[in-house]
C-alpha cells in the first residue's frame, strides 16, 4: 500500500493532519478517565461541595467537547483523504488503461480491469481510512492507558502483560487464516463481472431463446460461492468478539479482584501486600482495561481489512507495473506522406509466439488511392492482418509500412489518426447522433455532417427521426438497427478524411443495393484514400482495384475478380455458392 500513497497528490496534508487529531483525541479520552478518577476519590472525602462538584463537571463538559471538535474533523478530514485518494487512483488506472495496447487488455481481460477500478479500489479505500482514524489511534491508546496503568500500579499493571499478547496473537491468527478466501474471493468477483456485463449485452439473445432461467442459475451459482467464501471468512473472524470478552473480564476480574482487596482491606489507601489503590484509581484501571482491549479488537479488525485490501492493492498495482505493449519510439514521426502499405514478410501471434502464428509469410504492396478487397473464411486471418496498420497490434515477425516507413516509427496518435476503421461490431456511445458522428472529427461543421451521412447513405434514416440529428443513441446503440449504426460508423469514419480507411466487413447488415451506393460514394469521396474492404459477399469487393483471397493466415491469391475467377479455386466456389444463393432466392 505504501506505494501508492503517492497518488495522494493533494491530499496529502489531510493524511498527515488525521493522526494527529486522532493522537489529540486520544490524549483528551485519557484526561476525561484521570478527571472522573480523581472525581471519585474527591466524592469519598468529607469535604465534598457543591462547587468542587461544578469544578469537576466543567472541566469534563470541556475536555469532552474538545474531543468531540477533534474526533468530528479526523472524520471528515480521513474521509476526504481517503475519497481523495480512490478517485486518483481511479483517474490514473483508466487513464493507464487507456495507454494499453490490446495485447495488455486480452491479458488482464474486461471483467477484471472493471473489477480492479471499482471493487478493488473501494476496499482500499475503506482500509485507507481506517488506518488513518483507527490504526492511529489504537497504538496511541494502548502506550499510553499501559503507561498510566503502570504509573498507577506496576503489580496490578503486570496483568495487562500476561492478558495482552497472548489476546494480540490469537486475533492476528484468526485474522491470517482469512487472507486465502478472501485472495478466492475477488477471483470470484472477476467471473461475476463477466457474467453480468454479458447477460446485459445479449439481453435480447438471452429474451429470444427464453434462457432466463439459466443465466439466472448461472449467477446465482458464481454469487452462491461469494456467499460461501464470505460466510466462511466471517465465521471465523467471529471469535474475534469471544476472545475479545474472555480477555475484557479475565483483566477485569483479576484488576478488581487485587484492587478491591487493597480497597477494602485498607481503607481505600493504605498499603496491602505491597499494593496501595483507591476507588478512583481503580475505576481508571477499568477504564484503562477497557481502552487497551478495545483497542486491541480495533487493531485485529484492522488486520483483517488490511487482508482484504492487500489483495486489492496488489491487484491495482499490477495495472500500474503493466507496461503497455505499444509505445512511442525515443524520436517518433508524426507525418505520414501517404496511404501506401507494405506488409514484408509479416507473421503475428497474438500470444506473441513466433511458433503459434495466426498469420505468417505476409508479402503485401497496397499503393495509396488504390482499393483492396479481401475475402476468406472466418479464422483465416482477415482482421488480424488490417489491425496492424494502425497498431492495434505489433507484427511479431517482419514489418509493416505506411507510407514507406515502419508504422513502429510513427507517433501512435498521429499514425491511428491518418487511419480510420470501422468494424462489423463497431461501438456508439451514449449521445446525440451529432456527438457520435463528431469523434471522426470534433470540429466538423453541421454541413460536413450532413454530407459525411449522404456517402454513407445514413442522411435518410436520421432525418426520419423527430430529432433528427439530435437525436439521443443509447449506450452501444441499442435504439438504432445494425445496419443504421454501421452506416453511422461509417460516417464518423469518412469525417476523419483519413488516408487509409478500413472496412471490416462493416456493410454486413446492409442490403446490397445500399452496400453498392456506399462503395461508388467511397469512390468519389475518397479518391486519394487507400481503402481496404473486407467482405463475405463478393458483391462488395467484386469492382476493387485488387482482391486478396486469405486462406489458414496465408494470402491464397491476389487478383482481381475476373482474374480470381479463372484461377483461385476458393473464390470461384465462393463465387458459386453466392450466385446459386442469389438464384434460389429469387
Amino acid at each position: 500500500m505504501v506505494q501508492l500513497l503517492k497518488y495522494l497528490k493533494n491530499f496529502k496534508k489531510d493524511a498527515v493532519l488525521t493522526p494527529v487529531l486522532v493522537a489529540l483525541e486520544t490524549v483528551g479520552e485519557l484526561c476525561l478517565t484521570l478527571i472522573i478518577g480523581r472525581f471519585i476519590d474527591e466524592l469519598s472525602g468529607t469535604q465534598t461541595t457543591m462547587a468542587m462538584i461544578g469544578r469537576y463537571g466543567l472541566r469534563l463538559v470541556l475536555v469532552a467537547l474538545v474531543c468531540l471538535i477533534l474526533g468530528t474533523a479526523s472524520g471528515l478530514i480521513s474521509t476526504k483523504a481517503a475519497a481523495g485518494l480512490s478517485r486518483n487512483l481511479r483517474d490514473e488506472m483508466f487513464e493507464r488503461i487507456q495507454n494499453f495496447a490490446f495485447t495488455n487488455i486480452d491479458k488482464f481481460s474486461t471483467n477484471s480491469l472493471v473489477t480492479r477500478m471499482t471493487t478493488d479500489v473501494i476496499n482500499l479505500q475503506n482500509a485507507f481510512m481506517m488506518i488513518l482514524r483507527v490504526a492511529a489511534k489504537a497504538p496511541i491508546s494502548i502506550l499510553c492507558a499501559l503507561f498510566m496503568a503502570f504509573s498507577i500500579n506496576w503489580q496490578v499493571g503486570l496483568v495487562y502483560l500476561v492478558v495482552v499478547p497472548i489476546l494480540f496473537c490469537c486475533l492476528m491468527g484468526i485474522a491470517r487464516v482469512t487472507h486465502p478466501i478472501f485472495h478466492r474471493v475477488f477471483k470470484t468477483y472477476d467471473r461475476l463481472n463477466g457474467v453480468v456485463r454479458e447477460n446485459l449485452h445479449g439481453i435480447r439473445v438471452v429474451k429470444s431463446f427464453v434462457r432466463e432461467d439459466y443465466e439466472s442459475q448461472k449467477f446465482e451459482k458464481i454469487s452462491g460461492e461469494i456467499q460461501t467464501d464470505f460466510t466462511k471468512a466471517e465465521k471465523t473472524i467471529a471469535f474475534n468478539p469471544f476472545l475479545m470478552q474472555m480477555g475484557i473480564y479475565s483483566c477485569l476480574t483479576l484488576i478488581a479482584w487485587l484492587s478491591a482487596k487493597a480497597i477494602v482491606g485498607s481503607k481505600n489507601g493504605t498499603v496491602l501486600a505491597g499494593i496501595s489503590m483507591t476507588t478512583g484509581q481503580l475505576q481508571n484501571l477499568i477504564s484503562y482495561s477497557m481502552m487497551i482491549l478495545m483497542s486491541l479488537m480495533m487493531l485485529s479488525m484492522i488486520y483483517v481489512m488490511l487482508m482484504m485490501s492487500r489483495e486489492s492493492v496488489g491487484r491495482i498495482q499490477e495495472i500500474f507495473a503493466e507496461q503497455p505493449g505499444i509505445a512511442n519510439p525515443a524520436q517518433p514521426e508524426t507525418e505520414i506522406p501517404s496511404g501506401e502499405v507494405d506488409f514484408d514478410q509479416v507473421g503475428f501471434s497474438y500470444v506473441n509466439d513466433p511458433n503459434n502464428l495466426c498469420l505468417s509469410g505476409v508479402n503485401l504492396k497496397i499503393r495509396a488511392g488504390e482499393t483492396i478487397g479481401i475475402i476468406g473464411g472466418t479464422g483465416s486471418g482477415k482482421s488480424s492482418l488490417v489491425q496492424l496498420i494502425p497498431r492495434l497490434y505489433d507484427a511479431t515477425v517482419g514489418t509493416v509500412k505506411v507510407g514507406g516507413k515502419d508504422v513502429r516509427n510513427y507517433d501512435v496518435e498521429a499514425l491511428r489518426n491518418a487511419v480510420a476503421m470501422v468494424l462489423q461490431k463497431n461501438q456508439l456511445f451514449a449521445g446525440t447522433i451529432k456527438e457520435n458522428l463528431r469523434w471522426g472529427n470534433p470540429d466538423a461543421t453541421d454541413e460536413e455532417l450532413v454530407e459525411a451521412c449522404k456517402m454513407a447513405q445514413a442522411d435518410e434514416f436520421v432525418r426520419a427521426f423527430p430529432q433528427g440529428y439530435d437525436t439521443y443513441i443509447e449506450q452501444g446503440g441499442t435504439n438504432v438497427s445494425g445496419g443504421q449504426k454501421q452506416r453511422l460508423c461509417i460516417a464518423r469514419a469518412l469525417l476523419k478524411r483519413p488516408k487509409i480507411l478500413i472496412l471490416d466487413d462493416s456493410t454486413s447488415a446492409v442490403d446490397t443495393r445500399t452496400d453498392a451506393l456506399i462503395r461508388r460514394a467511397l469512390r468519389s469521396y475518397l479518391p486519394q484514400t487507400t481503402k481496404i474492404i473486407i467482405a463475405q459477399r463478393i458483391s462488395s469487393v467484386q469492382d476493387a482495384d485488387r482482391i486478396l483471397v486469405m486462406d489458414g493466415g496465408r494470402i491464397d491469391a491476389i487478383g482481381t475478380h475476373e482474374e480470381l475467377l479463372k484461377s483461385n479455386k476458393i473464390y470461384r466456389e465462393v463465387y458459386q455458392s453466392q450466385q446459386k444463393g442469389g438464384d434460389q432466392d429469387e
